[in-house]
């Protein structure tokens, strides 16, 4: 009897017969894939592009930026600010906890030896811990920065991986509501400055809502889960948002359909007052409490002048698990209606269609209290501008304009109109430099004066510095307006024959 003929009565053998097949089937498959992917030598087609999720920013996309970080900027430091800087990674255990079901949005680094590391995800728990660290109990503070989330970018509605946070925040013990109010006027003065187009602010409050869960029969441990979902309401329908609180969550269709009647609700101070008498959630002490204080804050918003733009929004929950207080988000809005999932109530169809957030924040008393030792909390409450979301909207802006964008700032072209004057030119340059003009140079020993103008109309170079021999006898230089061609004669060289 030969060995194959033994091997073939052994079932143990025959399994491996097929196992060693198998094998040798998938090594071939393996070595085929490698070798449609790349050469022999281990080298792989490489694709020159930006990771997913990020962006380059070319000259005129950064002019925009600068424009637009000029303008928040300047309302912040307005307000009287000041800014502050923490590092783009923190300690996981930093950031594990505090932003509910997004938890699994943040990016963590790999262990590189001691320390388990994560990248921010915003800039508000960084600043908590800024101030359990550093113990303080009162700031006025702004920080613009990076933040990363891992998650699926949409990158035509400004939604990325790596995007800029511009957060401004109050710290400290103070009477109720007027931070808060502030916060919103800052976000109403920096949204009406950029010219978006028209906007609303809707404003909530958590303990309106945990005590809406709680009447409406909402179980205490789902409240944040529950929260979580009605957070999605401003991108889809009830229908669907209530088939996740039932089919997913587990809430009976009974509490859902509860929660379905107050988060059709909007208003102002009328809405708060007539909730303040509602016969379910005036037996909650945090819904009362929340209701009270909104009803304050809209006096104070009021005063600021900003009702016109503030709407009071049950519906509005944001899912971050920090919040104890008033919430807010501002949106923009589109005069033509498009085809949206519609709220259930009688003035639904009258809205507005939302385009985008592009605003966001609230109040978080307990955030800082988790970092400190002893548990002593600071109050804090803050805003957070959409920054990527204004950047799409303001470069669709630009393209849609006849109007040319300027990429620098020079003042000043440094021209000649005859050949060997460039020991002069980079005179003359360096003279305005040091005078703090901003002025420009052509690297060309004998350039043409139509090349050096036509650079200049190119730029937007408003003036241009004409020398040439005549001008450098007489001591003077021309000066030349781009877009009129008028000239002038200035006395900047010393004369040829004065002693």
């Amino acid at each position: 009897v030969s060995c194959s003929e033994t091997l073939a009565d052994c079932s143990d053998c025959t399994f491996l017969l097929i196992l060693v097949t198998q094998i040798d089937e998938e090594v071939a498959k393996l070595l085929e894939l490698k070798a449609r992917l790349g050469t022999d030598d281990g080298k792989h087609p490489f694709v020159l592009k930006t990771p997913k999720g990020t962006r380059d920013y070319n000259p005129k996309q950064m002019a925009i930026r600068e424009k637009v970080f000029s303008t928040i900027i300047g309302c912040f430091k307005r307000h009287g600010a000041e800014t502050i800087d923490t590092p783009v990674f923190e300690l996981k255990e930093t950031l594990t906890g505090k932003y509910g079901e997004d938890s699994k949005l943040i990016y963590d680094l790999k262990d590189q030896g001691g320390e388990l590391l994560s990248l921010r995800y915003d800039l508000t728990v960084p600043f908590a811990r800024y101030l359990a660290m550093n113990k303080i109990t009162n700031i006025k503070r702004y920080h613009i920065a990076k933040v990363y989330r891992r998650d699926n970018p949409a990158m035509t509605r400004g939604r990325y991986r790596e995007f800029y946070q511009c957060d401004f925040d109050i710290a400290g013990q103070y009477d109720p509501m007027i931070p808060d109010a502030e916060c919103l006027k800052i976000v109403h003065e920096i949204l009406s400055e950029l010219q978006l187009g028209d906007f609303r602010i809707k404003v909530n409050d958590r303990r309106i809502l945990d005590g809406m869960f709680a009447v409406c029969g909402v179980p205490d441990d789902k409240f944040r889960t529950i929260c979580s979902t009605v957070d999605k309401l401003d991108k889809a329908s009830w229908e669907e948002v209530k088939s996740e609180m039932v089919g997913e969550k587990g809430l009976a269709p009974e509490a859902a359909d509860q929660i379905g009647e107050y988060v059709s609700m909007q208003g102002g101070l009328d809405l708060a007052e007539k909730l303040l008498q509602d016969a379910k959630l005036s037996q909650s002490k945090q819904a009362v409490a929340g209701l009270t204080d909104m009803k304050q804050l809209f006096k104070y918003l009021e005063l600021f002048k900003v009702t016109d733009k503030v709407v009071f929004d049950l519906s509005l929950a944001r899912g971050l698990d920090y919040y104890t207080g008033v919430i807010y988000e501002a949106v923009l809005t589109q005069t033509q209606a498009e085809p949206q999932p519609q709220k259930q109530n009688s003035n639904a169809a009258e809205e507005p269609a939302s385009v985008g957030s592009v605003a966001g924040g609230g109040r978080y008393d307990g955030l800082v209290g988790m970092f400190d030792p002893k548990g002593r909390k600071v109050p804090c409450v803050g805003v957070s501008i959409g920054i990527e979301r204004v950047f799409s909207i303001m470069e669709q802006k630009a393209e849609a304009s006849a109007d040319k964008i300027r990429t620098t700032e020079t003042e000043v072209m440094v021209a000649s109109a005859q050949k060997n004057l460039l020991e002069e030119r980079l005179k003359l340059t360096a003279e305005l430099w040091d005078a703090g003009i901003k002025a420009e140079v052509m690297y060309k020993k004998n350039p043409k004066l139509l090349s050096q103008l036509q650079h200049c109309e190119e730029t937007g170079i408003p003036f241009v510095a004409i020398i040439g021999e005549q001008e450098i006898k007489d001591g003077v230089v021309k000066i030349r307006n781009v877009a009129t061609r008028e000239e002038v004669r200035m006395a900047v060289f010393e004369r040829e024959n004065s002693p």
